[in-house]
């Protein structure tokens, strides 16, 4: 999870996809633009996730500032290993938006990373 955080960071999508497993992976990924600054990652928990597990599920929140306000995503992920590498499969939002809790706007971009509108992508959960 950390490593993918950091490559929200660097807005290295190629990692982004490559580490997000076919199954689910988009074709593509719009990464934020300029004004998102993310500021923090903190693991709320995990479950599983070991060298001997097949599974595995990280709970974080994750801060940013945009347009002079600050946010946070706070999702639990799932993710699968493979031939020794893990994979991220999705997530579900706990809480998104803004730090009174929030959610985005319907025709706002998702804050997964996918690009679409989060009314067609996390917003249908």
């Amino acid at each position: 999870m950390r490593s993918r955080y950091s490559a929200f960071v660097l807005k290295d999508a190629a990692y982004l996809l490559r580490t997000w497993h076919p199954s689910t992976r988009p074709a593509g990924i719009g990464l934020d633009p300029d004004d998102v600054h993310w500021l923090a990652l903190t693991i709320v928990r995990t479950e599983a996730g070991t060298d001997s597990d097949r599974n595995g599920m990280v709970e974080f929140i994750a801060r940013y500032r945009t347009n002079g306000q600050t946010a946070s995503l706070h999702e639990a992920s799932r993710f699968t290993r493979e031939e020794g590498a893990w994979y991220y499969l999705d997530g579900k939002f706990e809480r998104s938006g803004t730090a009174q809790g929030g959610k985005p706007g319907r025709n706002a971009a998702c804050p997964c990373g996918s690009g679409k509108k989060y009314k067609r992508c996390c917003g249908r959960q």
